[in-house]
């Protein structure tokens, strides 16, 4: 595992669970201690987490928050721009998508930013941003109403309101956890409820996360891993997990990253 993997995987930790000790990270990723706790003092200095004795914690203003658009955009950003790559091939000029908050979903926006005629109905300030930017010929953005999260999301009572009117071709859909038994989860109330708007408003549905997401269980769950038509994630995920999400979902693809930069495979 290289440098930058190895402290994106802390991150994630830290993330998931609110704190991580060197020692289990020493046992887990089979490097000396004096290496992770050199990984914990760069992410330190970058604002991602608090170096602590013995280990690393979220940072406290965000213990009991979702973590920041920005924060969370540095974590495995070619997996999730390898994902992106894939899903946007579902893409057609002339359809509607809707495209739900996330820095996944964000990477899926940045791969169809130059799709030309197509309707992007989003929840997601940056998405909606990088959209109305590219000047694509056509592009039409429609962007809900609502409440903003820390992680830039459009969610509540509003935006549900302008979702119950509005019809999409195909959804791409990013969560916090995917479990078997839970489905697609996130721990923001709000934000799930905005979620099953946006799934109710689609005739199809694809999740896009990354390998992290898998075996995490949020406080809510949002949908059944049973009514996904279309999963799409990156290749390090492990052969079992594969296999028992392959059997959940309509269609898997694992989005296959090429070690050549800038060249990405996709595969089902």
């Amino acid at each position: 595992m290289l440098a930058g993997q190895r402290r994106n995987h802390i991150a994630e930790v830290v993330e998931r669970t609110g704190a991580v000790r060197v020692s289990d990270l020493v046992s887990e990723l089979g490097v000396s201690d004096m290496t992770i706790r050199r990984d914990i003092d760069q992410l330190a200095e970058q604002g991602l987490v608090e170096r602590v004795h013995g280990g690393a914690v979220a940072l406290s203003s965000r213990t009991s928050d979702e973590p920041g658009f920005r924060a969370k955009s540095t974590l495995m950003t070619r997996q999730k721009q390898a994902i992106g790559e894939a899903a946007a091939a579902l893409v057609e000029p002339g359809s509607s998508i809707g495209i739900s908050a996330g820095t996944t979903t964000y990477e899926l926006a940045r791969a169809v930013r130059s799709v030309p005629d197509i309707t992007v109905v989003t929840n997601s300030v940056p998405v909606a941003q990088l959209l109305h930017e590219s000047g694509t010929p056509g592009q039409t953005v429609v962007l809900t109403g609502g409440v903003r999260t820390p992680s830039d999301a459009l969610v509540g009572p509003v935006a549900v309101a302008a979702l119950r009117s509005l019809h999409v071709d195909l959804l791409f859909l990013g969560a916090h956890g995917v479990d078997p038994q839970a489905g697609l989860t996130t721990p923001n109330l709000v934000e799930s409820e905005t979620n099953r708007a946006l799934v109710a408003c689609a005739r199809r549905t694809c999740v896009l996360v990354d390998h992290t997401k898998f075996g995490v269980v949020g406080l809510s769950t949002f949908l059944a891993l049973a009514d996904v038509e279309v999963l799409v994630t990156d290749d390090e995920l492990s052969s079992r997990t594969r296999a028992s999400v392959a059997d959940a979902v309509g269609t898997l693809v694992t989005a296959k990253r090429q070690r050549i930069p800038g060249r990405l495979r996709t595969g089902s």
